[in-house]
């Protein structure tokens, strides 16, 4: 059983910063990708940053310069520094994972719950 949990969600004013994390639990063999997505109210989820194997990332053209996806070395905590924050970034942020089990020889995806976020003056 894997588990996702996200914290460090809050309100901040425009130009603010927040450090999103992501705490991982369960028999996990190896990470493939983590990623951070949002959504807002009537919108779709997108994706906002991503971390795959080798140290890829990929960022969404709206945050790139602004946020920074990393993960420690135990490969426990993904986390997501935002940085100059704009009202438009305010959403519910969702930390997911690509992951394969210890006892498994496939890979399965997983979702947190989701922390809000808003920038707001």
């Amino acid at each position: 059983q894997v588990q996702l949990v996200e914290s460090g969600g809050g309100l901040v004013q425009p130009g603010g910063s927040l450090r999103l994390s992501c705490a991982v639990s369960g028999s996990i063999l190896d990470f493939f990708a983590m990623s951070w997505y949002r959504q807002t109210p009537g919108k779709q989820r997108e994706m906002v940053a991503t971390l795959a194997r080798g140290g890829y990332t990929d960022y969404a053209d709206s945050v790139k310069g602004r946020f920074t996806i990393s993960r420690d070395n135990d490969k426990n905590t993904l986390s997501l520094q935002m940085n100059s924050l704009k009202p438009e970034d305010s959403a519910v942020y969702y930390c997911f994972a690509d992951v394969r089990k210890l006892d498994a020889d496939y890979a399965e995806n997983y979702w947190g719950q989701g922390t809000q976020v808003t920038v707001s003056s």
